[in-house]
């Protein structure tokens, strides 16, 4: 017993000195009060501002960069005109890189295009999107199908039908609509999708 006990002191040893010395974790940690490595955040306004030219380059632009406690960084990029290409994002990911240290930084980095599924975020995806289809959640629940035919930062302009009662008539009937709503107005956004 007496033995068994000095070798699991030893190897209670030879872990904590592995540890402080950045080896790997050990099975025994809680017995030496680990402390596991806590890392620091990175920031968002300097991950755009280094890297908003490269994606300007390219002829793209900077929808949205989110970063999770465990800096799981994702870069949300859109093409000013056409569709973003893999090399974009490829492009995007390897001057990141060149801008932030892996290994210092200790990131995990995914950079992707806007999708169809997901609102829009900024201005150019609106004006992007004029003359298109979009599907529009109003504040209060109501939602919207309709032609997206002006935006700007306070509004956006919709042109649509609904079925609507009509005075003097038994039956609903169709009734277009030219709407101006206000961004306080709206909960979101996004490209109507048609199957």
């Amino acid at each position: 017993l007496g033995f068994k006990f000095a070798l699991l002191l030893f190897y209670s040893y030879i872990c904590s000195v592995r540890m402080i010395s950045g080896g790997s974790k050990s099975p025994l940690k809680s017995f030496h009060g680990y402390i596991p490595y806590q890392k620091s955040q990175m920031n968002v306004s300097e991950i755009k501002d280094a890297i908003s030219n490269e994606i300007v380059a390219r002829g793209c632009y900077l929808v949205d960069v989110t970063v999770s406690k465990d800096n799981e960084i994702e870069v949300i990029i859109e093409s000013e005109e056409g569709r973003i290409e893999l090399d974009d994002c490829v492009a995007i990911s390897r001057y990141f890189e060149t801008c932030f240290d892996r290994e210092k930084e200790d990131y995990e980095l995914t950079v992707t295009s806007a999708g169809l599924d997901l609102p829009f975020k900024v201005l150019k995806q609106y004006l992007k999107a004029v003359g298109s289809k979009v599907e529009v959640q109003l504040k209060g629940g109501k939602k919207i199908i309709a032609t997206l035919t002006a935006a700007d930062e306070e509004s956006i302009t919709l042109s649509y039908t609904a079925k609507e009662a009509v005075e003097g008539k038994k039956k609903k009937e169709l009734v277009e609509h030219h709407d101006r709503f206000t961004m306080d107005q709206v909960n979101s956004v996004r490209p109507h999708i048609e199957f």
